[in-house]
């Protein structure tokens, strides 16, 4: 059995805030096992978490002055909500854990302690049936679990529920911006080729090209990565890929007034910009409580094909109204 401590260190900060920006994502995980954290005896409740750092980290540091375990499963390093989903934080790897850890010679009680968020997962009545341990779902948020214990292990309204306030989504935001350049490099070098064959290698500036190819694929990215998330509940449309539209369009609109392209740009940059924002902005489905995994995949199935033939229609018509006019500067 491991120990480990209530509080974070600089150096715990420091990963949980790199990890924010997409450093080392997949990586950031603990071992899978038991911790014993406060000096807990047998008596002490038992916890379970995934073995994401974040959760982890978040779940210790709520049971500041408690002593108990902590169950940490193998989620291959993925938080406890999508792991559920994934099927990692699931029945199968809770009874592997507790043989694995040999729990039952810890505690000398049969309870375990879950997270809400991981019940999708979990079939209560198996891991009884094949432990002898029983599960209680705790709070969905974990800085409610003191209260939660407070009130004997009863839950209030307020802890069964999962708000997705501005504040959850802006933290979301900096690991989209950053993996983002996979879809900005792409689609600047487009704008950078197509503004360089239609007006000539010579004759377009360094500032030309920031302008009328770098600045609107930054917008397609900012559009989606972090527009669309802050103003979440307020675009209009349920599906996500919608929502990326609008905000999309209105940076479109902004980039025009601004730098005043000729037509040629308008049509060229215009849908790219849309797309991006619109395909980027599906990245937020799994951390919004707005659509279920089948709505997801029933969206991606319509919004895919659509993001590709705008961004292609755009091109094209880019490509012609810069041929019918001569040039794009």
């Amino acid at each position: 059995m491991k120990t480990t401590t209530d509080y974070l260190t600089l150096k715990d900060r420091l990963r949980n805030l790199s990890v924010r920006f997409g450093i080392k994502r997949y990586s950031h995980r603990v071992e899978p096992g038991l911790y014993a954290l406060n000096s807990p005896t047998a008596n002490d409740l038992v916890f379970v978490s995934a073995n994401y750092r974040l959760s982890f980290d978040v779940l210790r540091k709520s049971l500041r002055g408690i002593s108990c375990f902590i169950l940490v499963l193998d989620t291959r390093g993925i938080n406890v909500w999508c792991a559920a989903g994934k099927g990692t934080f699931g029945t199968e790897e809770i009874v592997t854990r507790i043989r694995e850890t040999s729990l039952a010679d810890h505690v000398n009680h049969k309870r375990l302690i879950l997270p809400q968020l991981g019940a999708p997962g979990v079939e209560a009545h198996m891991v009884r049936r094949r432990t002898g341990f029983s599960v209680v779902y705790g709070p969905v948020e974990a800085a409610d679990i003191p209260g939660y214990l407070k009130n004997n292990l009863q839950k209030t309204a307020s802890m069964r529920t999962k708000s997705f306030g501005i504040r959850d989504r802006t933290v979301l935001t900096p690991v989209e911006l950053v993996q983002s350049w996979r879809l900005f490099l792409p689609v600047a070098a487009a704008g950078i080729l197509f503004i360089l064959l239609s007006s000539g290698f010579t004759s377009s500036t360094v500032a030309d090209l920031l302008k009328f190819a770098v600045l609107p694929s930054a917008a397609g990215v900012i559009a989606g990565a972090f527009l669309s998330p802050l103003l979440l509940p307020w675009l209009p449309g349920r599906a996500f890929a919608l929502k990326g539209v609008f905000t999309g369009a209105v940076l479109t609109i902004l980039w025009i007034i601004s730098v005043k392209p000729g037509l040629p740009l308008i049509i060229f940059n215009s849908g790219l910009i849309t797309a991006s924002s619109s395909f980027i902005s599906m990245n937020f489905t799994g951390s919004s409580t707005y659509t279920s995994l089948s709505g997801v995949k029933k969206e991606m199935r319509f919004a895919v094909p659509s993001q590709i033939a705008i961004a292609v229609l755009s091109v094209s018509g880019g490509i012609i109204s810069a041929v019918l006019i001569g040039g794009v500067l």
